[in-house]
């Protein structure tokens, strides 16, 4: 029990870390939500979350077998952990140097009212695909997760998903709210605070990683 809480919790705060860094799905967030209210903010991340579901299984379903041999799963949490301590050491250094601040919304709402509900959900599709750092994400840590995952038996993955996925679900409810009610939950300070506190976590959980696949690595030498 003690392995599928840590597992939920660790991808709920990478998931985190992640979400709150800006890219196309925060923008379509801000936008819909100026247009449709605070419930595009969840309609996007449904699109987002049904993409994502569907990558597990087409991993699942051709990668599987491989996620079974240790000489796949080490090279990959060595490879995920790299990719960790790379994303942290880069949102560092973007809080370091002032590169990093909260985005604010669109002040108007420039389109029509009746938008459809499966317009959101269509862009956190289309946002999420399109995001280079989603293929990324998916190709190093996100799999390094999923072999850590099956490892734990049937409620590993369920584990991993809903922590990843409720991470994303928190993060832009909280943009659309703000962009709904026109105000902003943090100023730049505490959005720097956090997120540099989401970075220290990143490079430190990237280093367990990848000690642990270079540990097995030489294991099988």
């Amino acid at each position: 029990m003690e392995s599928l809480v840590f597992l939920f919790s660790t991808a709920f705060l990478i998931g985190l870390s992640g979400a709150m860094m800006p890219g196309p799905v925060l923008v379509a967030t801000i936008n819909r939500s100026a247009r449709m209210g605070f419930k595009a903010g969840p309609l996007v991340v449904i699109g987002h979350a049904a993409i994502e579901l569907v990558l597990i299984a087409a991993i699942l379903l051709g990668l599987g077998s491989l996620l079974e041999r240790q000489e796949v799963i080490q090279p990959i949490l060595l490879g995920g952990g790299a990719m960790l301590v790379f994303l942290g050491s880069t949102i560092m250094n973007d809080v370091r140097t002032g590169k990093a601040s909260l985005p604010s919304g669109p002040t108007e709402a420039d389109a029509e009212h009746g938008d459809s509900i499966f317009t959101p959900v269509i862009e956190g599709v289309i946002t999420s695909v399109s995001n280079p750092y989603w293929s990324i994400w998916w190709a190093t840590i996100g799999l390094a997760y999923i072999a850590m995952a099956k490892d734990l038996g049937p409620l590993g993955l369920p584990a991993f998903y809903s922590g990843h996925i409720l991470s994303d679900l928190a993060w832009f409810s909280l943009v659309a709210a703000g962009v709904a009610v026109g105000t902003r939950h943090m100023n730049d300070v505490v959005y720097r605070l956090v997120l540099g506190g989401c970075s220290v976590f990143l490079v430190a959980l990237g280093l367990v990683f990848a000690v642990d696949g270079l540990s097995g690595i030489l294991q099988m030498l």
